[in-house]
């Protein structure tokens, strides 16, 4: 984008959005944007009433997947793979019971316990998911991304140069060179680094974005084989061919290992490079020319 972009701001999926594009977004591809991402909410959001995921909580049954949405679903039966069940949209009641409901209660109403095994929930998942009992479904550890992948599907409809940003999640297609600050976990005045990428995709996950509690002791960011929040990773930043990719594995590292997922690149089905902030002020990062880290 050589010349300067236009900017359209708005309000979605309970967070700010930019889409930068060379000249304006036409009324079509706008209303287009708007209709998707309030169909992505309708369906997958745990926090409103006329969703399916609260259909899915209410009983069990059989859910269709829009069609659209499948490789979301395929995605998080991958990652539960391959963390060995550390990532699971099965979380949802736990997030619940430690006070992240929909009326945002922020104070621990439920017990501590495990979540439940995706076999044990989940009969089948391609098509439509059938659930064999009442559940909350959470897909917020790859949500938002597969949300912006689809605004970026539909902007690269109008224009070949664009940024699509998700509150700092991001589908970047300029051909130029973007520097995107990586946000200090402990001061967001303040960066840790620099990504560059004319092409692609980088998330985040910091645990300080959603912390509650007297003393911050409770978070977002679940151990679903606890039902109690992660501490030894606080932020976690991934560049990666897609945001719904980059998205999931940012949550993964909280859990598993870098080498051990890039490990399993074949069964994840992409490469990644990333950049992991430990509590105790260590710094992993993948070596690639993209990263400018300030240590």
């Amino acid at each position: 984008m050589a010349d300067a972009p236009h900017d359209w701001e708005f309000e979605a999926l309970g967070t700010g959005w930019v889409v930068s594009t060379p000249e304006p977004l036409p009324a079509t591809g706008a209303a287009a944007v708007t209709a998707e991402l309030e169909r992505i909410d309708r369906t997958w959001s745990r926090f409103r009433d006329d969703s399916m995921v609260a259909d899915m909580a209410r009983g069990p049954g059989r859910f269709p997947i829009p069609v659209g949405d499948q490789p979301l679903i395929d995605w998080y039966e991958r990652l539960y793979r391959v963390t060995g069940g550390a990532v699971s949209p099965l979380v949802g009641q736990a997030l619940v019971n430690a006070g992240y409901d929909a009326q945002y209660t922020l104070r621990r109403i439920g017990g501590i316990s495990p979540c439940p095994a995706w076999n044990d929930v989940i009969a089948t998942h391609d098509g439509d998911l059938v659930t064999t009992t009442a559940t909350v479904f959470d897909v917020g550890a790859a949500g938002k991304g597969f949300a912006i992948d689809r605004v970026a599907e539909i902007v690269a409809g109008y224009t070949d140069s664009f940024i699509v940003d998700g509150s700092g999640d991001m589908v970047i297609s300029t051909g130029d060179p973007v520097r995107v600050a990586l946000e200090h976990p402990g001061d967001p005045s303040k960066a840790i680094g620099v990504a560059t990428l004319g092409s692609g995709a980088i998330c985040a996950s910091a645990r300080n974005r959603r912390a509650w509690g007297e003393h911050g002791d409770w978070h977002h960011i679940i151990d679903p084989t606890t039902g109690t929040p992660t501490w030894d990773v606080v932020a976690t930043w991934v560049i990666a061919p897609t945001a719904m990719l980059a998205d999931g594995l940012s949550t993964a590292l909280f859990f598993t290992p870098p080498e051990r997922l890039r490990e399993q690149s074949a069964q994840l089905g992409t490469d990644f490079d990333y950049v992991v902030v430990r509590h105790n002020g260590t710094v992993d990062y993948s070596d690639n020319p993209d990263w400018e880290l300030f240590l």
